[in-house]
C-alpha cells in the first residue's frame, strides 16, 4: 500500500522570502514548472491514483491539478480540507523573513519557525489577514486559528488522516496528497514516530514526490523521494536545513525554502 506526498511547488511568497501560512499565495513561475515536473516523474515511474487530497490553499490545489493533468487523471475523486492547510504563522504572515529576523532576532525567529511548541505572535481578529470571513472556512467547527505551532498543526492534520485518508489507504487505494511543508512535517513525525529533535531540522523540498509504503499493519515500511529513474539516493535530496539562522533565511529568490 502506497501514498505519495507532494509539497506544493514554489509559491510567490516563497520566492519573496515571506512567511506564508494561511495566506493564499499562488505558485510562482518556477513553482508551476516544479509541479509539472513532479507529474512527469510520477508518470515515468508508472504511478496512477485512485483519489487525491489537498488543502484549500491555491498553491496546493494547483500543484495537485497539474500533477493529475500530467497523469491524465483529472477525473479521479479529489478532496480538499482546511485541516491540510499549512501551519498558521499568525502575525508573521506576509512578513519578509530577513526583516523579521532583524526586528526580533534570528534566534527567536528560528525558534518560531522550527520548534514544535513555540507559537508566533497571534493575529488580531480585526487584521485584514484574518481568515475568519473567508468562505472556504465557513464550516470550521470553532474559531479560525490566529496562530499555530507544529503540535497544533498536527492535531488537525491527524484528525483528517485518521478519518479520511487512512481508511482509503488501508483498503488498498493508491493515493496522492498535495500539501505543505509543515503539514507534511507533522504527518511524517507521527508516521515515523520521530522525537522532537528529529523533526526540528526535518525539511520537505518543494514538488519532489515522497513515496510512503505501508505493511498490512498500516505501519510505514519504506519511504523514498522519487526521481525520473526511480528512488533517489538519500544524499541527493536536502532533508535538513542549516542550523545557522543566517543561512536559513536567504535573500529574495535564493536558496531552499522550508514549509512556511
Amino acid at each position: 500500500m502506497k501514498i505519495v506526498f507532494v509539497r506544493h511547488g514554489q509559491s510567490e511568497y516563497n520566492l519573496e522570502n515571506r512567511f506564508t501560512g494561511w495566506t493564499d499565495s499562488d505558485l510562482s513561475e518556477q513553482g508551476l514548472k516544479e509541479a509539472r515536473r513532479a507529474g512527469q516523474v510520477l508518470r515515468a515511474n508508472g504511478f496512477a491514483f485512485d483519489a487525491a487530497f489537498s488543502s484549500v490553499l491555491t498553491r496546493a490545489i494547483r500543484t495537485m491539478g497539474i500533477i493529475l493533468d500530467e497523469l491524465d487523471q483529472l477525473w479521479i475523486p479529489v478532496s480538499k480540507s482546511w485541516r491540510l492547510n499549512e501551519r498558521h504563522y499568525g502575525a508573521l504572515q506576509g512578513l519578509n523573513k530577513a526583516e523579521t529576523a532583524a526586528r526580533y532576532g534570528a534566534d527567536q525567529v528560528l525558534l518560531w519557525r522550527r520548534s514544535v511548541s513555540e507559537r508566533p505572535p497571534a493575529l488580531e481578529r480585526d487584521d485584514e489577514r484574518y481568515a475568519g470571513d473567508d468562505p472556504r472556512y465557513k464550516d470550521i467547527d470553532g474559531d479560525v486559528p490566529l496562530t499555530e505551532n507544529l503540535d497544533d498543526t498536527a492535531d488537525r492534520v491527524l484528525v483528517y488522516w485518521e478519518k479520511k485518508i487512512l481508511p482509503q489507504l488501508s483498503a488498498g487505494r493508491k493515493l496522492l496528497l498535495c500539501a505543505h511543508g509543515n503539514t507534511l512535517r507533522a504527518l511524517i513525525r507521527y508516521l515515523d514516530d520521530l522525537p522532537e529533535d528529529g523533526v526540528v531540522n526535518l525539511n520537505i523540498p518543494t514538488a519532489i514526490p515522497l513515496v510512503y509504503e505501508f505493511g498490512d499493519d498500516m505501519k510505514p515500511v519504506r519511504h523514498y523521494y522519487l526521481g525520473e529513474d526511480g528512488p533517489l539516493p538519500p544524499g541527493e535530496i536536502p532533508h535538513k536545513i542549516s542550523p545557522d539562522p543566517a543561512q536559513d533565511m536567504p535573500a529574495k529568490g535564493e536558496g531552499h525554502h522550508e514549509g512556511t
